[in-house]
């Protein structure tokens, strides 16, 4: 509760202190999450977090004093160095390259769950404090080619799913901050789409308790539909289409083409498709390498229940499409 009401301090706050506050209260609550399961790895991820956290809630500090005691004598320069500042603080807060030296680190050694709060919710807050603050710089052009060149190489050579998924959000972010100048109301819906799509690969890796490639390549043999439409989730993330993972960025490339960032909308399906690589790489690994003489032992689980949520991820394009034409 602690952790919700941190991030809604800091997006629905007047000033920039009560908006440090936030992130103070939602970085003190997160912390004892974190630390939940007790083994030497969790340990260590948040001492991590926290570190990072601290150093950039400091930075966004000492900017927020600088602005509150020269605002009236502030020289554009110096305006422009504390916005830097700032921004970059807000950036490291939600491992956007090239501030994204903690982020798979911490990934690493924590469980489903936690993992799942550091890739969607703990992004909320900074991301609308970003959108708050600043205009579309070349700063931010950097970010997001960064972040997406970074996201899309470093994923690569990967073997760990947590890592993967760290790399894949980073990827993610060059395109969140990408559709926050251009709209608000398109990062919204990629943000959704993103938790969506996240939570289902999450959910079916914890239920089966997958933490390398090659536990993936090995489970979920014996119930190859199943496999199937889990797989398909990578592709969706990817932005393939027709899955729902296509909406957010055929509408972030639209609305950046109509407002002629050409060469950014260029450069960035460029690159995307490095992500797309290694999707496609676990994907086509998995259904082929079906090897019935190592069988992991599936825990129970709900089918239905799992089915019908893959099917939203799956068919979510389809039926947006259907609902649009037909409104």
């Amino acid at each position: 509760m602690t952790m919700i009401s941190g991030t809604l301090i800091s997006i629905s706050a007047y000033s920039w202190f009560s908006m440090w506050l936030g992130l103070e209260i939602n970085l003190i609550s997160v912390i004892p999450l974190f630390k939940k399961t007790k083994n030497m790895f969790s340990s260590e991820s948040t001492i991590k977090y926290f570190v990072t956290q601290a150093l950039a809630s400091a930075v966004i500090l000492f900017t927020v004093i600088l602005f509150s005691l020269h605002s009236e004598m502030l020289l554009v320069n110096m305006n422009k160095a504390l916005n830097l500042m700032l921004n970059s603080a807000l950036l490291t807060k939600m491992g956007a390259a090239p501030f994204h030296f903690w982020f798979p680190e911490v990934m690493e050694g924590l469980n489903w769950n936690n993992c799942f709060i550091l890739l969607t919710w703990q992004k909320i807050a900074p991301l609308i404090l970003v959108m708050y603050n600043s205009d579309l710089s070349m700063f931010f052009l950097i970010i997001i080619i960064s972040s997406m060149l970074i996201g899309g190489i470093m994923g690569l050579n990967q073997i760990s799913m947590r890592k993967i998924l760290a790399y894949s959000s980073i990827n993610h972010i060059g395109w969140m901050i990408a559709a926050i100048f251009n709209s608000q109301s398109i990062w919204m819906i990629y943000f959704i789409i993103y938790t969506l799509i996240t939570l289902n690969i999450i959910l079916m890796l914890k239920m089966l308790n997958i933490f390398f490639l090659k536990q993936l390549f090995y489970s979920l043999n014996n119930k190859m539909m199943l496999k199937l439409f889990f797989m398909m989730n990578f592709l969706s993330l990817g932005g393939l289409p027709p899955f729902l993972g296509f909406l957010p960025k055929w509408l972030t490339v639209n609305f950046m083409i109509n407002s002629k960032f050409y060469f950014l909308a260029f450069t960035m399906i460029i690159l995307t498709l490095i992500t797309l690589f290694y999707y496609m790489r676990i994907t086509f690994s998995s259904i082929i390498l079906n090897s019935k003489s190592i069988l992991i032992p599936n825990l129970k689980f709900k089918t239905f229940w799992i089915l019908s949520t893959n099917m939203i991820s799956i068919m979510g394009l389809a039926l947006y499409t259907l609902v649009f034409n037909f409104y």
